[in-house]
């Protein structure tokens, strides 16, 4: 069985992809590029194909369904670039993958504490041998009372790391879990952003998380509310952001993720226009720790997606139960 790999990359995913593909028996057609409608045509006679977070168009679907691809398997959590619609059309399967979730976790705890200890700023003047002291004093963790939104297995990985540090933690989502109780007050939604003086994410991209930290809900946080978003962009009105944060209302805020970034990410913009209004305003502002959605990015985390997304196309073609698979 053949599987066409988009946006193969050899410096990090290629040594898993070969180990993979001689574990599960297939041949990997190597495809450096994102996928396009030009280069859809490179999966012909391939059983699945094998994506990042770029564009999965109707156009191109429906290419590599002439070509007889079956199976898109995306390499990430988050599916939202996939048109799921027209990969229903075409009676072909999606997938995700799943990782380790400490990657994105321990990140999140990595960049709160900077956003508490002001680092962009110190970093910054250091770089100008500014070491004075004024401006840059810090919060502690163990005095905050910390927000979860989202406690599926990163969520519920990110409280545990918190317990730690002593800090009241609240916790949100539909579906509770008795494993988070051990360490979280469960609460409304509702108390979680009137209550917190940090508040992170960890929900995927849905029409009801659309834009869960927008104006409305931005007026009933505390006074110096810091923001957390390691999971997906769409969570925050970024207009709505900045305007809170030149207020003053949010104190700080880390992102990892942020909206319109598809397409945007991953690439070199050294000396070119980004076209991007809202990330050039954040990443100026001194107490806005923007990261390029990297909080995944380890060795067993790629490890992980590289090995899922062959195990996925291949459960599926031998009709076994495939715990990956979206649609």
């Amino acid at each position: 069985m053949k599987i066409a790999v988009y946006n193969y990359r050899e410096f990090d995913e290629g040594q898993y992809f070969e180990k993979f593909s001689q574990h599960y028996c297939v041949e990997i057609i190597k495809i450096y590029d994102s996928p396009n409608k030009e280069n859809a045509v490179l999966a012909e006679g391939c059983n699945g194909v094998s994506v990042i977070t770029t564009a999965i168009t109707k156009e191109i679907i429906e290419i590599w369904h002439e070509q007889g691809v079956k199976h898109i398997s995306t390499r990430t959590i988050g599916y939202d670039h996939i048109d799921l619609k027209a990969a229903k059309a075409n009676k072909m399967i999606v997938s995700n993958v799943t990782y380790s979730t400490a990657s994105v976790a321990n990140y999140t705890v990595m960049i709160m504490l900077m956003a508490l200890r002001k680092m962009k700023m110190i970093m910054r003047r250091a770089i100008g041998f500014d070491y004075s002291l004024n401006g840059s004093i810090g919060l502690e963790l163990e005095n905050m009372v910390v927000g979860v939104i989202g406690t599926g297995a990163i969520g519920q990985k990110v409280i545990k790391n918190l317990s730690g540090f002593g800090c009241q933690i609240l916790a949100y989502d539909p579906f509770e879990k008795e494993e988070v109780r051990k360490y979280a007050d469960y609460v409304a939604m509702e108390e979680i952003i009137t209550k917190s003086d940090i508040i992170t994410f960890h929900v995927p991209a849905l029409e009801d998380t659309y834009h869960l930290v927008c104006q409305e809900t931005i007026e009933k946080m505390k006074d110096g509310v810091i923001i957390i978003n390691t999971a997906r962009g769409s969570i925050i009105d970024t207009s709505d952001l900045i305007s809170a944060l030149e207020s003053g209302k949010i104190a700080a805020c880390a992102l990892d993720v942020i909206e319109n970034e598809l397409g945007l990410y991953y690439n070199d913009y050294k000396y070119k226009v980004i076209g991007n209004h809202e990330l050039s305003i954040l990443r100026d502002m001194p107490n806005v720790l923007l990261t390029p959605h990297m909080a995944f990015y380890t060795e067993q985390a790629v490890s992980d997606m590289v090995e899922h997304s062959i195990e996925s196309i291949v459960a599926d073609r031998d009709g076994k139960e495939n715990k990956f698979r979206v649609c």
